[in-house]
């Protein structure tokens, strides 16, 4: 399909004046629609509307660290990479530069980039792009980790902010791409995604899981945020009021938010949150999403349950305009009605894999690396004195991409990089480092053997052991594992209980490649298979392991049927890496995750450690030489036992992976990437995964008190800086005033490099628990050695503002506030104090309203929806309590009063307790079942308060099965 062109006829249409004001062209544009053409273009393939010469617009491709991927609207939506963009480094790699304004240029470049896709196939490549993920990467366990920033709402921002505008363009009235935040909000959690609710108090939702999606709004660098696929204190986020009140808010233009993809069915399918699609998808609408990203490429779903909805009085022409105009507002900007395609239609497929570009990507690669270790100061290495090095791991000689990254047009491996830069007199030997393995079936004698390499070709067990009996093992992360055949090069691939050797790669939705050896009490194997379409519903086996009959068929059964297996060392990946490194004047160990196996969406982590197998081969390869370099290559914080002592890490970095490595190792680059996240020491450190309250978990370098393995802002460098001379203009500034600091940085090494200037603040004193440090402001500056610059900062008092829950709104507080600065969180150089002439919270008045689910403290409570619509109720049991500190209670016999739901058959109640939830009963208020948990009832009960006027911490202890939206004590 081509992109209808308008007629001469209809050039005239005032919509087509690009010279008209934007508002002008919209209503023009929006008076002349039917409703069934206005509906259309609430759905993500709008179809073309030629009797006015609008053309066909698909919403939302994927360009998340670089043109990715889009959906064939005439193939079955299906999945189509770009193979000619630049993939660059992985998004959690953009963040670690800490570099925003060369974000910028990666963002532009993206965006020239979509713009040659869309000039080459504009139905194929739609101009608004989901991207960036700034969902922040509270717990690394979460399997999209690849796909965020930061656990610190300001970086994530800032860098968020930085690719937005990139991809936006500079133009003020146009777009170059329009750039969608995801996912809003709270999200962090694979397993159970989408029946999952988010216990997000309110300061953490607006200190933390909201903050981050405000930058780049306010800073006009995105134009919509995406819904999230979970619920959000009890209420799917796809129907969140917060997106039309909150998120528009942060902008006086007009934004174009949509859903993620299902989600709008999956409020009736999945979630059971609506019983008619007609009443959700009028939820949706109303509730700010413009997009329904639902049914592939066929709208005729979506505009049905929108006029069902319109005829049950559900939504009005008012609602569904207010959508469309959003839409088309974004699409004029896009100049998608203009003549000639607006100021951006000029670029071409000449805009593909530039020289600048792949310039900009090694650039790019480099900034990002991070040298988390250096305690023998092994890098950087001499190439001057190293003639022969021994590159050795699973990825030594390999790139990958990932679920959210196209097809890279060129690959340069850690190898590749290591050779073009010694040159060819150097001896450069390329080792991968994986044990070789047969496994023989002890029951039948029998081999695992591949038979072709495709879908057909069934993996069998055969009598002889031949090439096609070998299989390379390799555990990637904790003991999740391929098997890939010596004799074809493909990987064991599960398909519907039977397998087979078709895949080059681990890769697709369903990923089928991974397995798990265990290891028995006679020393025997069985080889579990966990590809991830196992944990679906859909699937039909109870278990998953391979076994083997006595005619030779491989199939799945139960673990009791399991093969077992003779694992036999064909070729010994460590004695090959040992015998390539003993000699060699540099060994580098290129160890690290494949972005598909063990983690990605869908799919969470039960562990940070590396694959063991691997983790051997550090081991084995530094016993050999102790001039031994470690490189991680990771999505995620990665544990290794024990802990190399030079160790750097990148993400899966594209293209120039190799020559960035290469750079570092031999000093042309001096690395100055830092963590954008906490690198916990292990899964014992975290809680569960779905404890999203930061405060209260001890979470992200805020509020973590434990000994991180690196802490939030950490890399090294080949030089030393020094700090000195940090000064603030006075010692005392208003809750509104702005506070300068500066301080000088010196370059103290032999090196020229660049150091991540990092400001904290620490506020001594507050009402609440606050963080111990919270960035405010850095700086990426560079140096030679013996420069030293002063580095600035510019911070405003009411950015110390946070969220004063007895109020419900934000609060500079009057404090002393430490003013730090470092080269990370832990490591704190130049201090200052300063006075904030902030507020000082007053006691809670109770005899006011007070939402319940502003305490200050709880346990055992869930934070629920109170209506569909709004609001935010807490749902308490037998025992649970939430906490009122500093309550002034003025009477000595008084009421308390709570508007109360309850859908249990027994009686509850809602006990008045002070200073504990144990201390003394005040009162009880009696409640019985309401009907339903959308049916709430005012009780009420007698409470003796001892003295005529104190302050004391008030709980309310819950029996029963109740939710509490609101109470009095008056």
């Amino acid at each position: 399909m081509q992109a209808p062109m308008a007629g001469a006829q209809d050039a005239e249409l005032p919509f087509k004046d690009p010279d008209l004001p934007l508002d002008e062209r919209v209503d023009d544009l929006l008076s002349r629609l039917t409703l069934d053409e206005k509906l259309s273009l609430l759905h993500q393939s709008q179809e073309p509307i030629p009797r006015l010469g609008i053309p066909y617009f698909k919403a939302g491709t994927e360009a998340l660290h670089g043109v990715a991927w889009s959906n064939d609207l005439n193939d079955n939506w299906d999945q189509v990479l770009a193979t000619r963009a630049t993939v660059f480094p992985q998004a959690v790699g953009l963040a670690s530069t800490w570099n925003p304004d060369l974000i910028t240029e990666v963002g532009s470049a993206v965006g020239d980039e979509l713009r040659a896709y869309n000039s080459i196939d504009p139905v194929l490549w739609g101009l608004q792009v989901w991207a960036p993920v700034v969902d922040l990467l509270r717990d690394p366990r979460w399997g999209r980790n690849e796909e965020g920033y930061s656990e610190d709402p300001l970086l994530t921002g800032a860098i968020s902010t930085a690719y937005g505008k990139g991809l936006s363009g500079d133009d003020p009235d146009h777009l170059k791409v329009a750039p969608v935040l995801k996912h809003f909000y709270g999200y962090n959690n694979e397993a159970d995604r989408s029946l999952t609710s988010s216990n997000l108090p309110p300061r953490v939702k607006h200190e933390y899981a909201q903050a981050a999606f405000k930058h780049a709004i306010e800073a006009d660098a995105a134009t919509g945020v995406m819904a999230s696929y979970n619920m959000v204190n009890g209420r799917p986020t796809h129907v969140d009021p917060d997106i039309d009140e909150v998120v528009r808010s942060w902008t006086d233009k007009d934004l174009y938010n949509v859903s993620d993809a299902w989600g709008p069915r999956a409020l009736v399918e999945l979630q059971e949150y609506f019983d008619d699609h007609d009443e959700a998808y009028a939820a949706v609408l109303k509730a700010g999403l413009d997009g329904f990203t639902v049914d592939g490429s066929d709208a005729g779903p979506t505009t049905a349950f929108l006029k069902s909805a319109l005829d049950k009085g559900y939504l009005s022409i008012a609602d569904v305009d207010e959508s469309v105009r959003n839409v088309l507002s974004v699409r004029f900007r896009l100049g998608h009605f203009d003549p000639d395609g607006g100021p951006y239609g000029h670029i071409g497929e000449e805009a593909l894999d530039t020289p600048a570009h792949r310039e900009l990507n090694r650039r790019t690669a480099e900034e990002a690396l991070v040298l988390l270790d250096n305690a023998a100061g092994t890098l950087p290495l001499d190439p001057d004195a190293t003639g022969s090095v021994a590159v050795i791991g699973p990825l030594h000689d390999t790139l990958f991409s990932d679920w959210y990254g196209g097809t890279m047009p060129y690959e340069v491996t850690p190898l590749d990089g290591i050779e073009q830069r010694l040159g060819g007199d150097a001896d450069v030997v390329g080792v991968e480092g994986i044990d070789r393995l047969t496994f023989r079936d002890v029951e039948t004698g029998h081999y695992l053997t591949a038979t072709g390499t495709g879908t057909g070709d069934r993996v069998v067990a055969t009598d002889d052991a031949t090439e096609a009996s070998q299989w390379d093992f390799n555990e990637w992360m904790a003991d999740y594992a391929t098997l890939r055949n010596a004799e074809n090069g493909r990987y064991l691939t599960g398909d519907g209980g039977a397998y087979n050797t078709s895949s080059e790669e681990p890769g697709g939705w369903y990923v089928q490649q991974q397995f798990r050896l265990e290891e028995q009490e006679d020393g025997t194997y069985v080889i579990q298979y966990v590809g991830y379409e196992t944990n679906e519903g859909w699937w039909w086996i109870p278990e998953h392991y391979i076994t083997v009959a006595a005619d030779g068929t491989v199939g799945t059964g139960s673990k009791a049927d399991a093969a077992r297996f003779e694992a036999d060392v064909v070729n010994s990946g460590i004695d090959s890496a040992v015998a390539a490194s003993a000699g060699a004047d540099a060994a580098v160990v290129v160890v690290g995750s494949q972005p598909f196996v063990y983690g990605r969406e869908i799919h969470d982590r039960e562990t940070l450690v590396l694959g063991t197998s691997q983790q051997k081969l550090v081991e084995a390869v530094t016993a050999a030489n102790p001039n031994t370099v470690v490189v991680l290559e990771t999505s995620y914080p990665t544990t290794m036992q024990p802990q190399p002592d030079t160790l750097l890490w990148t993400t899966h970095a594209g293209s120039e992976t190799g020559n960035a490595i290469a750079g570092a190792l031999f000093g042309d680059v001096n690395p100055a990437g830092r963590l954008t996240q906490t690198w916990y020491s292990g899964t014992d450190d975290l809680p569960s995964i779905f404890d999203y309250d930061i405060i209260s978990a001890g979470m992200t370098y805020m509020y973590y008190d434990g000994n991180p393995l690196y802490p939030f802002g950490h890399g090294l460098s080949y030089s030393g800086f020094e700090y000195s001379k940090l000064k603030t203009n006075g010692k005392a500034v208003g809750g509104d005033g702005r506070i300068k600091v500066s301080v000088d940085v010196t370059n103290t090494g032999e090196h020229a490099g660049d150091e991540v200037v990092q400001l904290y603040t620490s506020q001594r004193e507050s009402r609440d628990t606050v963080a111990e440090k919270t960035l405010r402001e850095f700086q990426r500056v560079s140096l030679e050695p013996g420069e030293t610059t002063t580095v600035t900062f510019d911070l405003r008092a009411s950015e110390l503002a946070r969220w004063d829950v007895t109020r419900d709104r934000w609060v500079v507080e009057r404090s002393v506030y430490d003013v730090l600065v470092g080269a990370s969180s832990a490591d704190i150089r130049q201090q200052a104090t300063l006075r904030v002439n902030g507020e000082v919270i007053p006691p809670r008045d109770l005899s006011k309203s007070t939402r319940a689910v502003n305490f200050d403290d709880y346990s055992g409570v869930r934070l629920v929806d109170e209506s569909k619509e709004r609001g935010t109720s807490v749902e308490g049991d037998d025992g649970a309590w939430v906490k009122f500190a500093d309550a002034r209670l003025r009477q000595r016999t008084t009421t308390f009063t709570a508007r109360v739901a309850s859908a249990g058959s027994g009686e509850g109640s809602i006990e008045v307790r002070l200073d504990s939830p144990t201390g003394p009963l005040a009162g009880t208020a009696s409640v019985e079942s309401t009907g339903g948990v959308y049916e709430y009832t005012t009780v009420s009960g007698s409470v003796s308060l001892p003295g005529a006027a104190f302050t004391r911490d008030v709980y309310l202890v819950f029996d029963g099965d109740v939710r509490l939206a609101s109470f009095t004590i008056s």
